[in-house]
């Protein structure tokens, strides 16, 4: 069973993607801001979901943080955020994510596919 680390502060988007998640077989651990995320990173989960505007620490700071350790930097990265901006993007596919998705951009199973094909 992969284990999926979501580094999300939306609650809600939390306990929906947890359902989801477990549904297909997945384990999910939760972090609701930057800093737990990098500390939960260690646990060595399959994939990461990462929001980019977080408290505590913002998701590029947690990216870099992520690819710059031995131990997270081959973890693969999936964005989920609000950000649509195309300097957004580039950045982020430019430190190494695998996918940058724009939450009001898909549904949920779109995001499930994606999350199934990265850890393919």
């Amino acid at each position: 069973m992969a284990t999926i680390l979501f580094i999300e502060d939306e609650r809600n988007l939390q306990k929906t993607f947890r359902d989801l998640l477990e549904d297909e077989g997945y384990e999910m651990i939760s972090a609701l801001d930057g800093e737990e995320g990098l500390k939960k990173a260690k646990e060595e989960p399959d994939l990461i979901l990462l929001d980019l505007i977080l408290p505590k620490l913002h998701g590029f700071k947690v990216l870099k943080k992520l690819k710059a350790k031995e131990e997270t930097k081959d973890i693969p990265v999936i964005i989920l955020t609000n950000l649509e901006g195309t300097d957004d993007v580039q950045k982020a596919l430019e430190m190494g994510v695998t996918t940058y998705l724009v939450k009001s951009d898909y549904e949920l199973e779109e995001v499930l596919n994606k999350i199934e094909n990265s850890l393919e």
